[in-house]
């Protein structure tokens, strides 16, 4: 396990592959950790180096009091990629790391090569919505919404597999606080102004049946983009690089060849 000092929190991230690979940073969603990437990973080119990292609040980086912004939790992740030295990155932020990513490109765009947002959107949700999951979370904890959670993140078929039980577990899981805070980041974050600005390549990937960010809205945000690519996955929730990892493979490994990093 590792860590490193970002943005004033000690973060917990993975580092594999050559050291003098080209890098791609992912940042998950919101209740899970960086183990969201496990089955994608082996079908990606063993040139590069890939970091994952376990973002504020979430699996084992440090909690902070809570409320957290999207900003904050975008410093948190450019950090982690200046402290490792790493240049010219392909950042693949999923949901509430999708968000993370449009951020670090409006703020650090140094920082960043190209940039994947899958299953996200400039401005996911209402207020009230995420007002209203907070206050159940602080009367029945995280565990409350692990449940109805998989039936927005997954699609019947994998709901009716063994392997929903491990998500649902990792989600009831996740510090109360660290997870309230990120809510409040996603509540607060609306980019579709800021989005237009963007100049880098932009890849946006959605899954045909998910019921936490739909593919009209992934796909709305990626019209705001100049020059975003869309590209959906059928049959696929919230969480395609689980759900169908070798789908999801093949369009991220098309977009790092696009940008010239394989």
């Amino acid at each position: 396990m590792l860590t490193i000092n970002t943005n004033g929190i000690g973060t917990h991230y993975a580092d594999q592959g050559p050291k003098d690979g080209k890098a791609v940073v992912f940042a998950n969603s919101l209740g899970t950790d960086l183990r969201l990437w496990d089955a994608l990973l082996p079908l990606l080119p063993d040139s590069l180096r890939l970091v994952r990292y376990d973002k504020r609040g979430h699996g084992l980086s440090e909690e902070t009091p809570s409320p957290y912004s999207i900003d904050q939790l975008a410093d948190d992740a450019a950090g982690l990629i200046e402290g490792l030295g790493l240049k010219d990155v392909v950042f693949v932020g999923l949901s509430i790391g999708g968000l993370i990513g449009q951020a670090i490109a409006l703020r650090r765009p140094d920082l960043l090569k190209a940039l994947v947002i899958s299953n996200s959107a400039a401005k996911i949700g209402t207020d009230q919505m995420w007002n209203d999951r907070v206050a159940a979370i602080r009367e029945g904890g995280v565990k409350i919404i692990a449940a109805p959670t998989m039936e927005r993140w997954f699609s019947p078929a994998f709901r009716s597999t063994p392997q929903v039980g491990l998500w649902e577990r990792m989600l009831a899981r996740q510090p109360q606080d660290g997870y309230i805070g990120c809510c409040q980041a996603i509540a607060g974050a609306d980019l579709r102004r800021e989005v237009e600005k963007l100049t880098l390549p932009v890849q946006m990937i959605a899954g045909s049946l998910d019921g936490s960010t739909p593919p009209e809205l992934v796909r709305a945000s990626g019209k705001l983009i100049p020059g975003a690519r869309y590209a959906e996955i059928d049959g696929a929730g919230h969480l395609p690089c689980v759900e169908a990892p070798q789908k999801y493979a093949e369009i991220l490994n098309a977009f790092l060849k696009e940008v010239g990093h394989v």
